[in-house]
C-alpha cells in the first residue's frame, strides 16, 4: 500500500509499534530509498517479550500514538500505515476505545488510515471500513 502511495506522489507515513530496534526489511527500504516520499516514525523498543518492562513499553507505544494522531492530522499526509498497532492494541499498552474514537470523530475525512497486526479488538474490526484476514 505505501508502495502504491509513493508510485502515484500520494503523501505518505508509516507508524512502526512494537518492533522498536528492529532493523525491518520494509524499515530499511523505505528510508534508504524512499525518505522523501514517506515518512518513517519508529515506535517501542522491541518485543514486550524482549524488553520486559511494560511500563516502557506502554509508554512507547503512546508515544507512537501521538505521533500517528499528529500525521493523520497533518492535511499534507493522505494514507498512514499503523504497523503491527493491534500488538499494542491487544496487550493494553493502547486503549482501543481511545483508538475508536480519535478515528470516528477526528481523521479527516479523505485521510487513508490503515492498522496492522494480528488479533485486532472487535471494536477495532466493528467500526473498520475494510478487514482483511490473511
Amino acid at each position: 500500500m505505501i508502495m502504491r502511495c509513493i508510485s502515484h506522489q500520494i503523501p505518505c507515513a508509516v507508524v512502526q509499534f512494537i518492533k522498536g530496534t528492529w532493523r525491518t526489511g520494509e524499515r530499511e527500504f523505505l528510508e534508504k530509498r524512499f525518505s522523501n516520499e514517506c515518512i518513517f516514525v519508529v515506535s517501542g523498543e522491541g518485543f514486550t517479550w524482549d524488553t520486559q518492562d511494560r511500563a516502557r513499553d506502554i509508554a512507547a507505544a503512546k508515544a507512537g500514538w501521538k505521533q500517528a494522531k499528529d500525521l493523520i492530522r497533518n492535511p499534507n499526509i493522505e494514507f498512514v500505515l499503523l504497523d503491527e498497532i493491534n500488538i499494542a492494541l491487544r496487550y493494553d499498552y493502547l486503549d482501543v476505545d481511545e483508538v475508536v474514537e480519535f478515528l470516528m470523530t477526528e481523521k479527516p475525512y479523505m485521510t487513508h488510515v490503515v492498522l496492522t497486526g494480528r488479533n485486532a479488538k472487535e471494536k477495532l474490526i466493528s467500526a473498520a471500513d475494510l478487514v482483511t484476514e490473511m
